[in-house]
Parts: C-alpha cells; structure tokens; sequence
C-alpha cells in the first residue's frame, strides 16, 4: 500500500512541475521575434513598443494588402488583445498568395506579442490566433 500512494504523490509533483512558464523573450533592441506559416507563405514578424505602425515588406500594410478584408486579418490580433496602437510591426512574408501571407503575418504578430507580452497569451489562444493549419 506505501508503494501506491507513493506513486500518486509522483503523479501529483510531475503534473505541477510540467505546467509551462511563459517568460518574455526581447532582443538587445527591445524587440519580439516570430516566425508565422500559413499554407506556403512564411513571415518573419519583429514586434516593438510603439504607436501601432505596421510594416510589411518595406511598405505601410494597407499598400501592401490593398483589400480591405486582408488588413482586417492582420489587425485581428491587436485588436482581441486591445493593444491596436501600443505595438510597431515590421514583417517580411514570402510565398503563397495574398491571402495566405495575411494569415501568415497573423500567426507571427500573435506569437510575437506573446513573447513580448505573456500575459496576452490565453486571450489569443482562445481566439484561435496562435494555430498554425
């Protein structure tokens, strides 16, 4: 009988110690980094303190995805986590259409806003914004 509480006491301490720490994780220049995929497009996302700019590619975002439904999609992250004008976004995306660019560059601001902010992680996790399909 010792032996068996003895296992559920192991059982106990190793589920408590495998919950995940989120620490922030910013660069020397104050800035988050992600990767964010979505069919065959990749983009590179740096996230920063700042007054809500976003750039993708060398251009403002909405030059770069003229339709309108294409920037509602990258904004979808800020705006679930009301942080639309804290953050300055530069993103290089490649491959894949349009489309499948805009929801690559999504996946990387919403990565990249949980490492430079974790306690916004749940609020984009419940939005389904940091699933990669």
């Amino acid at each position: 009988m010792a032996d068996l509480s003895s296992l559920k006491d192991l059982a106990g301490a190793t589920t408590e110690a495998a919950a995940p720490v989120h620490v922030r994780k910013v660069d020397s220049l104050g800035r988050s980094y992600a990767t964010g995929k979505r069919k065959d497009a990749v983009a590179r996302v740096w996230v920063k303190a700042g007054s809500g700019k976003i750039i993708v590619n060398g251009k403002d975002y909405s030059a770069y995805f003229a339709r309108p439904v294409l920037q509602m999609i990258l904004r979808q992250p800020m705006v679930a986590a009301a942080r639309d004008t804290q953050f300055d976004i530069v993103a290089t995306v490649a491959g894949g259409g349009l489309s499948g660019q805009a929801g690559a560059v999504r996946h990387g601001i919403s990565k990249a806003m949980t490492y430079f902010e974790p306690s916004l992680r749940p609020v984009l996790k419940k939005g389904g914004f940091l699933t990669r399909d």
